[in-house]
């Protein structure tokens, strides 16, 4: 087995093409031709965990944030991240990042809160608009249910809760076959009309590549007239944070209390309790503050996140309560969902989860 196909199963789990655009997610060190021989799984990485990967004999390290943010002019080992780069290179260690690519799918981050929280009817929080494409394609009739079947089964025509979506409509085609051409109906010289489907659907941007292929593949024609176009409108299945319900509602201060439980946190920075009961749950996993409006306009009672800054708990106006129980707190359990994810992937190869603690935050 190779990195790549480590990779490439992490990808069907979060596609990069949903990472934000500051992201850094994807092989940051490493040859993606390299032989696997085992997989450690951190939320960070530091020279800490370098050091287990080394001493478990793992040449591939999942982490969840990017050891590369930012571009850097020099490799002499001044800081930490400097110093994990030229470590892995020496050790031969590769280091993958999947960061808000995994935010942003519904299985993702942000769905582990929820689990723990035990909430129900969960939504994406604030959808995206970039991710979908719309496949128009032009097809003989006899040929165009095997075309439809095939590109169902790479995932096109899914919205929302509906799978196998598609609109057909009838017409004539015509071409010239030219004296080089081999086509598959009709004579070379002559002009051919014939019946044929105009199939439409949708398909999630990450897979334009397979979609492309499939239709090359299934398609009798020697040249396939087909056209994509951007769809800038909603994909519920992809976005940022989440929203839910608990089965009942809760007192605000019991409530608090189950957060701390379920997050294992012993400090939660709030704005004022509203003397309501918590019914309607919105997280994210990491810092969030930039989707507290989008909370309140979605009626939350409760807003779970991190890394909120003084001024902006007074954005919260007294229209549900911020919880900010920390960036390391919101993200912890992230690592067994990917050593969850990877172990039922791959059983022939050893799958770690870091015992190192990459909090850099201590409390008294």
């Amino acid at each position: 087995m190779k990195i790549k196909d480590v990779t490439t199963i992490l990808e069907r789990l979060a596609p990069l093409s949903y990472q934000e655009s500051y992201d850094n997610s994807g092989l940051i060190i490493g040859d993606r031709n390299d032989d696997l021989k085992s997989i450690l799984i951190t939320l960070d990485c530091t020279e800490e965990v370098l050091d287990e990967a080394i001493k478990n004999k793992c040449n591939l390290i999942v982490a969840h944030h990017p050891i590369l943010f930012k571009s850097i002019k020099k490799l002499n080992g001044d800081n930490y991240v400097q110093r994990v780069i030229i470590k892995a290179i020496k050790n031969n260690i590769s280091i993958y990042a999947i960061h808000t690519n995994l935010d942003n799918v519904m299985d993702g981050v942000n769905s582990t809160i929820a689990n723990r929280l035990e909430l129900i009817n969960c939504k994406i929080l604030q959808p995206k608009y970039d991710i979908l494409k719309q496949l128009i394609v032009y097809c003989p009739e006899s040929y165009s249910k095997k075309l439809k079947e095939s590109l169902f089964s790479l995932g096109a025509g899914a919205i929302g809760d509906y799978e196998q979506c598609s609109f057909s409509s009838k017409g004539i085609g015509t071409f010239f076959p030219k004296k080089d051409s081999k086509p598959f109906i009709g004579e070379v010289g002559k002009v051919h009309e014939g019946p044929e489907d105009c199939i439409e659907m949708i398909f999630p941007k990450n897979i334009e590549g397979a979609i492309i292929e499939c239709i090359n593949k299934n398609h009798p024609y020697e040249e396939v007239a087909y056209q994509i176009f951007n769809l800038d409108i909603k994909y519920k299945n992809v976005g940022s944070g989440l929203i839910g319900e608990l089965k009942e509602s809760i007192e605000e201060k019991d409530f608090l209390s189950f957060l701390k439980e379920k997050m294992n946190t012993s400090i939660i920075r709030h704005t004022n309790l509203r003397n309501k009961k918590i019914k309607k749950v919105a997280v994210c996993g990491g810092a969030g503050s930039f989707l507290l409006s989008t909370a309140i306009s979605k009626n939350a009672d409760i807003f779970i996140s991190s890394d909120f800054k003084y001024h902006e708990f007074f954005d919260a106006d007294n229209k549900l309560v911020i919880a900010d129980i920390g960036h390391f707190e919101s993200e912890q359990y992230t690592k067994d969902l990917i050593y969850d994810f990877l172990r039922k992937k791959i059983t022939k190869f050893a799958v770690r989860l870091s015992q190192v603690n990459t909090n850099p935050i201590n409390y008294i």
